[in-house]
């Protein structure tokens, strides 16, 4: 397998420096992002749903209720777009049109895929569940059969990819920094706080090691 996603209509992106066809780029920021957009065609009309995911692979898989519309129109095997961004910073240029944000971006292509077969069911659940929270499925009772039956879950297999990257200062007019006018870069970073236990917690009962080193707390 080629290290690198092959480029075409479907992928290709407009501004050539900031696009990367990586397979390792494509999958960091993917594996890094915590919501993914789920795009596909309802009646002739586009339709895009956040959905939480996880990868294995090239296949990505996300999940719901079997009864959503989403869980319903992807089992059907047809196309479908997925999107992650991450957020790394506000670029504040001299002027509005110069002013943007730094970011990492994928967005991939692929035939949606009803999961079938019951080991790779569960293990998409695992992987869906890991990718939010690391450590957590090994934490928790296992799923109750009934909860099984009414999960969906939909596989993604990455056919095109493409990652759109923009990083660094604002990329003014010359002219324009001859002016009395700030400009810079204002970070943007994803912080957890301190975990809330819930209004039915037993007493007694600590905070999880999942939880714990996704927040940096003692457990």
């Amino acid at each position: 397998m080629s290290s690198t996603y092959s480029v075409d209509a479907s992928n290709k992106v407009r501004v050539g420096n900031r696009a990367d066809y990586d397979r390792d780029t494509v999958h960091a920021i993917l594996d890094a992002a915590l919501i993914a957009h789920v795009g596909f065609i309802v009646d002739g009309r586009p339709v895009v749903i956040p959905m939480i995911h996880g990868r294995d692979g090239e296949t990505v898989y996300v999940h719901g209720a079997k009864a959503t519309r989403l869980i319903k129109q992807l089992a059907r095997g047809v196309p479908a777009c997925l999107e992650v961004t991450l957020a790394d910073g506000i670029v504040v240029g001299r002027s509005a049109f110069h002013s943007s944000m730094n970011y990492r971006s994928v967005v991939i292509h692929g035939t949606a895929r009803k999961v079938e077969d019951a080991d790779e069911h569960a293990r998409a659940l695992e992987i869906v569940t890991e990718h939010i929270l690391p450590g957590r499925w090994a934490e928790v009772r296992p799923m109750l059969e009934k909860e099984v039956k009414a999960t969906g879950v939909i596989a993604i297999e990455i056919e095109a990819a493409s990652a759109k990257i923009r990083a660094g200062e604002p990329i003014d007019e010359e002219s324009d920094y001859d002016t009395p006018v700030w400009g810079g870069v204002v970070p943007l970073h994803t912080t957890y706080g301190a975990p809330e236990g819930d209004s039915r917690l037993l007493p007694g009962v600590e905070v999880p090691a999942s939880v714990a080193a996704l927040t940096g707390t003692k457990s």
